[in-house]
């Protein structure tokens, strides 16, 4: 009988293996074991308690020596306790091993382990890991299911609590009283797991693999054409306040930086998101004045949570030129909308719905969630002296690797349960975007100010022929 070990390769079972062998694996796993208990704990414990006296946090160099010396530490640990319980079956290892698993041990917490490989591909865009099964979507739209990268549900549920610990700018806890977890890793990609209300552990990790584009790399790329990219680039200059929607894994992230791109970069941006994701002053010459903001979850008792809503709230009082909220999922709807209608024209931010036109649905709906509870009559008000623009993202017919823009909207006002929009450009036979409706004569002059070229529409080249 054989059984896989973490790296794919076939161990013989324990039942043919000689008994000191058989002791000699089991005291390597008993300080493997031991090592990771340790650095998790203690690590844990240093980084709760700069937090608590508001001391700055370790570089990663100085984390990563902090650690080297817990792992010593606990090695001596484990080895006297092994002494004294020879007469049980403790064991020593070599010191050639107990090196190695330090090795190890410090490998998994500070890399990857068996996810370095699948993110190591750049042509993998999703890596979705239930138990031991593994499957990854690619860029092309193709799917498909690779070898385990932990050898225990276990151990999967450790590879992602570690992660958490050491992501962002707090630690992001991973057990049964807080089975969902939510974070970013080191190379920019989204990682959202579950535990305890699943019945096996589930890992997805979604990676944009556009971490920096603006708009001509949009029009390269397919997702938008010339006299889109002409009129996308003029709503950001002219600071019209615009809504980015979409299905899931869609490419509002991406878009989003695009339209970003365009921000003149003298511009204060304040940004604020569930998780890390857009990234926009990791380029200081794009934009220089980024002040990112990070919701954050309470801590075990309960205390110390703050919402997108209070960040939202929040960024209104840190002078931005522009307020960019990463996604749209409940009551921040409103400090957002009043943020666009008090001064900060320009702002963005994304919104998951299944047409344009829904988008007004889903904010109604999400505005009802807050703690003024309005009534839909008035929130149409408010989104409709906020909001200038909704972009839809979606699948164009025949490729599923494919992301477009497929319907622009114009919103015009409101009456009663209704958003009025106008639909100027709407999905073609391929749902690719077609020019439609025409634009209102003072946005048309407004859009031409800051360097739209309507022609661009009249033209052949110049959109997507249906």
């Amino acid at each position: 009988m054989t059984s896989p070990n973490f790296n794919g390769t076939s161990l013989a079972g324990p039942s043919e293996l000689p008994h000191h062998v058989v002791g000699e694996a089991a005291a390597v796993q008993r300080l493997r074991d031991h090592l990771r208990s340790a650095l998790t704990e203690q690590l844990g414990q240093r980084i709760n308690g700069d937090e608590a006296a508001e001391r700055p946090p370790m570089s990663a160099q100085d984390r990563r020596r902090f650690a080297e010396a817990i792992l010593t530490d606990a090695a001596e640990a484990h080895a006297r306790a092994e002494l004294h319980n020879t007469a049980a079956g403790g064991m020593l290892v070599t010191p050639d091993v107990e090196l190695r698993l330090i090795k190890q041990v410090l490998d998994e917490v500070f890399g990857l382990a068996g996810l370095e490989p699948l993110l190591a591909d750049h042509e993998i865009e999703n890596i979705n890991i239930n138990g031991e099964r593994v499957f990854v979507r690619c860029a092309d739209g193709s799917r498909k299911r690779l070898p385990p990268v932990v050898a225990s549900d276990t151990e999967l549920i450790e590879l992602i609590r570690d992660l958490a610990t050491r992501s962002g700018v707090e630690e992001r806890r991973f057990d049964r009283g807080s089975p969902i977890v939510n974070f970013q890793l080191p190379g920019g990609e989204r990682v959202s797991a579950v535990m305890a209300v699943t019945a096996r552990p589930s890992v997805s990790i979604r990676r944009h693999r556009f971490s920096k584009v603006g708009l001509p790399q949009l029009r390269e790329l397919g997702t938008i054409d010339l006299a889109l990219e002409s009129f996308l680039f003029a709503l950001v200059r002219a600071r019209r306040n615009v809504l980015v929607t979409g299905g899931t894994s869609i490419g509002k992230t991406t878009m989003l930086r695009g339209l970003a791109s365009a921000v003149p970069s003298w511009e204060r941006l304040v940004t604020v998101e569930d998780v890390f994701e857009l990234g926009l002053g990791e380029d200081s010459d794009l934009h220089p004045d980024v002040v990112p903001l990070q919701a954050r979850e309470p801590n075990i008792e309960g205390q110390g949570g703050i919402s997108m809503s209070d960040l939202v709230w929040q960024s209104l009082r840190m002078s931005p030129d522009r307020v960019i909220v990463g996604e749209i999922r409940g009551p921040e709807v409103i400090p957002l909308t009043n943020a666009m209608s008090m001064g900060n024209d320009g702002s963005m931010g994304t919104l998951h719905s299944s047409s344009s036109q829904g988008a007004f649905t889903k904010l109604a709906a999400y505005a009802v969630q807050g703690p003024e509870r309005l009534p839909i009559e008035a929130t149409n008000l408010l989104v409709a002296s906020a909001l200038h623009f909704v972009v839809h993202l979606d699948k164009p017919r025949g490729d599923d690797g494919k992301r477009v823009v497929s319907s622009v909207r114009e919103v015009v006002g409101a009456e009663g349960a209704q958003i009025i929009s106008n639909e100027c450009w709407s999905p073609g036979p391929d749902r690719r975007a077609v020019p439609a409706a025409p634009l209102r004569t003072d946005t048309v002059e407004l859009l031409v100010e800051a360097g739209y070229d309507p022609e661009l529409c009249d033209r052949r080249d110049g959109w997507w022929t249906p």
